[in-house]
């Protein structure tokens, strides 16, 4: 995976098999500390301790559908390749969350690709999901929310062209006003 974008589609798909009704995706740059974040946070199923200690294991995967699982393991590489760290906690019943962390002027950090059309991929396919994305940098911050949006376009199908267009113009114009790293 060569993105952010790309890592925050793979973790919130993984949410959604573990049945999450609420992610939360958030992106912190600390341009002071040299610090890039990556958290996703969900409230689905959880992993037990066994599933917890294989997560980063590219051989393991709890799918029937293929024998190996990269996505977090890729993440984890990234991270610690860009001078960050991985972590990944997760209770059975109480949800998961991963956190990625990258040295923000790493020459490896990945960088944060398109963000918005994994966004939208996400809230389009999982009308049942509520997803949050927060992106901050320094004291300026962006945040949107899909329950906040299916209540602005009461009625009209998020799937219109015109819709769709619209809410990605916002977020790239919202990430470009806060200043976020590409």
């Amino acid at each position: 995976m060569k993105t952010i974008s790309e890592h925050v589609l793979d973790i919130v798909q993984n949410s959604v098999r573990a049945k999450a009704t609420l992610i939360e995706v958030m992106v912190d740059e600390d341009k002071k500390n040299n610090l890039y974040t990556l958290s996703v946070n969900d409230n689905g199923e959880g992993m037990s301790r066994e599933v917890l200690e294989q997560a980063v294991n590219p051989f393991f995967t709890s799918r029937t559908t293929r024998k190996v699982g990269l996505g977090l393991p890729l993440l984890k590489q990234n991270a610690e390749t860009a001078g960050g760290s991985f972590q990944i906690q997760s209770e059975p019943g109480k949800g998961t969350q991963v956190r990625a962390v990258f040295q923000l002027e790493h020459l490896d950090r990945p960088p944060l690709g398109d963000v918005w059309d994994s966004w939208l991929l996400i809230l389009l396919s999982n009308p049942g999901i509520r997803l949050i994305y927060r992106h901050r940098v320094g004291k300026d911050s962006f945040e949107i929310d899909s329950q906040e949006i299916r209540e602005m376009f009461e009625g009209v199908s998020l799937q219109h062209k015109e819709v769709r267009k619209a809410l990605v113009e916002m977020m790239k114009n919202n990430l470009v006003e806060i200043k976020a790293s590409k």
